[in-house]
């Protein structure tokens, strides 16, 4: 069965709206350096409340979804691959700051698409 491109991006908008579990690990913010020709990932520390909320560590406030944060990032990790910064991810950094394997395979799925992103100069929105 050939599924249009159309279809394909309807099952993805549909299953990017599911909830999920926040990592205790943190999170990252994915963006690219064009001029550097990188994908960059700004990884963030939080704390996971009783009531499932990301905190800031530092504050215990909870940190908002939407909008704009002020926190500082703890590390940047950079890669001219998607698989270059899951290596320095997954593979180089003690202890590896994503506890949770649906969280690694979003990752996965979000470099990818900034790879593909800085090939064809397409722009990139984290999902």
């Amino acid at each position: 069965m050939n599924q249009t491109a159309e279809a394909l991006n309807a099952i993805d908008e549909k299953l990017s709206k599911r909830p999920l579990d926040l990592d205790p690990g943190g999170y990252f913010i994915i963006y690219l350096d064009r001029e550097a020709g990188l994908i960059c990932a700004k990884h963030f520390t939080n704390v996971i409340d009783d009531r499932g909320l990301a905190v800031d560590p530092e504050t215990g406030k909870p940190i908002p979804a939407r909008g704009k944060v002020e926190r500082t990032h703890t590390t940047v990790f950079t890669g001219r691959t998607a698989k270059e910064i899951c290596v320095a991810i997954f593979e180089h950094t003690q202890p590896c700051p994503v506890n949770q394997v649906d969280h690694a395979a979003y990752l996965g799925r979000e470099f990818t698409r900034a790879e593909n992103a800085l090939i064809t100069q397409q722009e990139y929105i984290q999902d």
